[in-house]
């Protein structure tokens, strides 16, 4: 692994414009503004629905959650992690502030506790809760680039570290991450907004050796390159269909064991041939021991969103057995086959399993008198049947923007017994509880 410590000059000034200084050898310290949490009112929904669902986030602006593989519960199950994001109505550009907020579901307050450069639409400021209330995970742009940011709800307090965090270990060593600011070449909404959205920062044709998974030592604040693209994209089994592609990091993420990695590699060609061309591999917390798991076809599949099973050791993943169907797929961590969880219902959407095996959550599209609508999917897999959670408006693109959409990306709770979705049933983006403990 390449070592690259934290250097002083690197931390010089937070997006807020807020000073970041040094408080130890390798530890900063970051600028944060003081807030106080404000109660507002949980409002029930009235719709048609599965169990009881519940706004709860205020009506003051647009909220999102990070993502459906996340969960946005703190360990205590009390607090809420979310993300404010200015605006819904345009492409973000590099200096535009979101907000990480923690909402209190026993109190009903709300609480801003950090701004950051750092956000999309699809992720928010990819926060993460650490093993424990008291921590909570960010990233802003410190200097010129993306780095983890550590929030200490206790102490009131913000850390900068060495390098970037889109998943956080379950035991709290480590942060790993791509760097944030390549990551709307491929997709837009889930990295750090660039300068111009439409020239994003990229990577020189090919698998770079001295660029990929970076792993960030929350003790040592020193980072080191984990896996590099190159050495994902020599484990590929078939040569690529095309010439001059260029290979770049995906979803990174922890088994909640934290024994395993999954990393999605992604391969861009000049021609679009392909779309964005993604592989799942799965890799241990060192580097080592790196499998490929299957795709249908290998280069230019349709198959996606995957996911790690509670048991760490396989895989849940949208995958296309026939070339047609998406079906709802059991992987190994080796990528030694799979299973088919249902011949007879639809996957599709972004599909989570609870640790019985007998529950998935999942999402869809709908469409009724011209009006765009997000289902909540719950899949009972031991009657092999499907029930509606809950069917509300949403925004699937505006002025041509696909990335301004909002998914359900539906994440359950701690216990399995509630799930948290997004929809926009008055226009704006908002986070909705459904309570299924009399279904599940």
């Amino acid at each position: 692994m390449q070592d690259d410590k934290c250097h002083r000059r690197d931390f010089l000034r937070t997006s807020a414009g807020l000073l970041a200084f040094a408080q130890g050898a390798n530890s900063w310290a970051v600028g944060k503004p003081e807030s106080k949490e404000k109660p507002f009112d949980f409002r029930p929904y009235r719709g048609e629905t599965l169990g009881p669902v519940t706004c709860v986030t205020p009506a003051d602006g647009f909220y999102v959650h990070t993502y459906y593989d996340v969960c946005p519960f703190s360990p205590s199950g009390r607090y809420l992690a979310a993300t404010r994001v200015p605006f819904q109505d345009r492409l973000p550009r590099l200096g535009d502030t979101a907000d990480v907020c923690v909402i209190d579901l026993a109190g009903r307050t709300i609480k801003t506790l950090y701004t950051t450069k750092s956000w999309g639409f699809q992720t928010g400021a990819n926060l993460h809760w650490g093993a424990t209330d008291r921590h909570l995970y960010t990233n802003d742009v410190v200097g010129e680039r993306a780095v983890c940011v550590r929030l200490d709800l206790q102490a009131d307090t913000a850390a900068a570290c060495a390098g970037p965090a889109y998943d956080v270990a379950p035991d709290e060593s480590c942060v790993i991450g791509f760097p944030l600011e390549l990551f709307e070449i491929t997709q837009r909404g889930y990295g750090v907004p660039p300068k111009d959205p439409d020239n994003p920062p990229q990577l020189p044709p090919g698998a770079a050796e001295d660029e990929g998974l970076w792993k960030t030592d929350l003790k040592t604040n020193e980072k080191a390159l984990l896996v590099s693209l190159a050495d994902l994209a020599e484990r590929i089994p078939e040569p690529a269909p095309r010439d001059g592609g260029t290979f770049y990091l995906w979803h990174s993420k922890f088994n909640r064991q934290g024994t395993r990695i999954m990393q999605v590699l992604r391969c861009l060609f000049p021609d679009g041939w392909g779309g964005r061309n993604p592989m799942v591999f799965t890799l241990k917390p060192d580097g080592s021991e790196i499998h490929i798991t299957p795709s249908i076809p290998l280069w230019g599949h349709k198959g996606g969103h995957p996911n790690w099973h509670p048991d760490g050791v396989h895989l849940i993943r949208n995958l296309r057995p026939d070339g047609k169907k998406d079906r709802l797929c059991k992987i190994p961590f080796d990528g030694s086959g799979f299973t088919i969880l249902s011949e007879t219902i639809d996957g599709g959407g972004h599909p989570t399993i609870e640790p019985s095996e007998r529950y998935i959550v999942t999402d869809a599209n709908d469409k009724h008198d011209g009006v765009d609508l997000v289902r909540i999917r719950l899949i009972d897999l031991v009657a092999q049947e499907e029930q509606t959670v809950c069917t509300m408006p949403t925004i699937r693109e505006r002025d041509g923007h696909k990335v301004l959409r909002v998914d359900g990306h539906p994440a359950w709770s701690r216990d399995y017994k509630k799930v948290l979705f997004q929809a926009t049933p008055d226009g704006a983006r908002q986070l909705f509880l459904a309570d299924l403990s009399d279904v599940v």
